[in-house]
């Protein structure tokens, strides 16, 4: 704050940080999934863990619309907004259910990994892996390539967060330095709403799925994941946070590799319950700031397509921006009149995206401990200790 604009000179630090924890991200999610899958020995065990896990990331996904929409009313940030002197800021079409469960299968796998297509990479990897396991025997090596690649992957996660703290300096000096927390000023009633939104999602949703459905105490849980919650906040990435999100499941939370290797990755594109926040306070935000009339079916349907949308997000940042069009169109919402509120946003979008990625990150965590525990594979000892430094 006190460098201002100056601070962009540390900006560099922060993207080499960046670059290198997107470089293990694809490498990561394809060997840990293929060694998680193999691992089972079971391909029915795939399916129970897989099941548990989406359906819980839907879930989540689903409270967070409706507690954003909830919000949005009760905050009513869109109230007397003037869009004057606003530049519109169009947005392109989102792309449909289908086109989304298209782009899962890959043409080409290779292309996939080298894209960082992570859905698709998730596709292929987990059919390797049951293919591995309906080999038998004859696969073994191979099995054990992925158990030992995604060892060393694990291990090169390790030495590149030894350079976090840096990172996350020069990452929060240079957003604080060029956008200031003085432009909440002009926008106080949104950021409170999506920071308000944020903290009851994370602690109370998050942490009555440990306490009610997991029965586990939550404690443990918010005390050991600091650093997956650091680099979710400063890079506004879940696929940037895996890796670590990856080694905090399995190393501070006791979580299985299987569990942790198969549910995580998921979560990376499927959970997205900050975004869905977000765009459900958004449509408030529009509704008021055109003075819109709705019908409980329309928010209703809003709802519905916000979950569809979030869920196919793109894990980068401020990626639910260019999912709005899609949502704010059933609530009657012109092109124009998107473009408008994409564009009174984005000049302080950074600071809430980072806010909103935190959820999206502990949604994860939270969801790869309940399933853990539901398949007996979480090692409560584990997750009640105190980790090591």
């Amino acid at each position: 704050m006190v460098l201002g604009e100056q601070a962009a000179a540390l900006k560099w630090i922060g993207d080499l940080f960046i670059r290198l924890i997107r470089m293990v991200v694809v490498p990561l999610v394809f060997v840990s999934i293929v060694a998680g899958v193999a691992a089972m020995g079971d391909p029915r065990r795939l399916g129970s863990i897989g099941g548990r896990t989406l359906l819980l990331y839907l879930a989540t996904t689903v409270v967070a619309v409706a507690l954003g929409q909830a919000l949005g009313a009760a905050f009513r940030p869109g109230a007397g907004i003037d869009f004057s002197g606003v530049a519109p800021k169009a947005v392109g079409a989102a792309p449909s259910p289908g086109e989304q469960l298209m782009n899962i299968v890959p043409l080409n796998p290779i292309a996939a990994l080298a894209e960082g297509d992570i859905l698709a990479v998730i596709f292929f990897s987990i059919l390797l892996g049951v293919a591995i396991v309906a080999v038998g025997e004859p696969a073994d090596q191979v099995r054990r390539l992925f158990d030992a690649g995604s060892r060393l992957m694990l291990t090169i996660t390790r030495l590149v967060m030894e350079v976090a703290p840096f990172g996350v300096f020069a990452l929060i000096a240079w957003v604080t330095g060029a956008v200031g927390l003085s432009v909440f000023q002009h926008v106080a009633l949104l950021a409170g709403a999506v920071i308000t939104g944020c903290l009851i999602q994370t602690l109370v949703v998050h942490g009555l799925l440990l306490r009610l459905v997991a029965r586990l105490p939550a404690l443990p849980f918010f005390r050991d994941i600091p650093d997956a919650v650091m680099v979710a906040f400063t890079t506004s990435s879940s696929a940037a946070t895996l890796p670590v999100a990856m080694r905090v499941a399995e190393e501070n939370l006791g979580v299985s590799h299987a569990v942790a290797s198969t549910a995580l990755p998921i979560g990376t594109t499927v959970s997205m319950d900050g975004t869905a926040l977000y765009i459900g306070i958004l449509s408030m935000f529009a509704i008021q700031a055109f003075g819109l009339e709705v019908t409980p079916v329309q928010l209703l349907l809003a709802g519905l397509t916000t979950v569809l949308v979030a869920v196919g997000s793109a894990p980068v940042p401020s990626a639910s921006l260019f999912m709005l069009a899609a949502v704010l169109s059933t609530l009657g919402v012109s092109p124009e009149q998107t473009a408008l509120v994409v564009g009174f946003v984005l000049p302080f979008d950074r600071l809430l995206d980072m806010t909103r990625t935190v959820p999206n990150n502990t949604g994860d965590l939270a969801v790869a401990v309940t399933v853990a525990r539901w398949e007996g594979e979480l090692d409560e000892t584990a997750y009640r200790a105190r980790p090591v430094e």
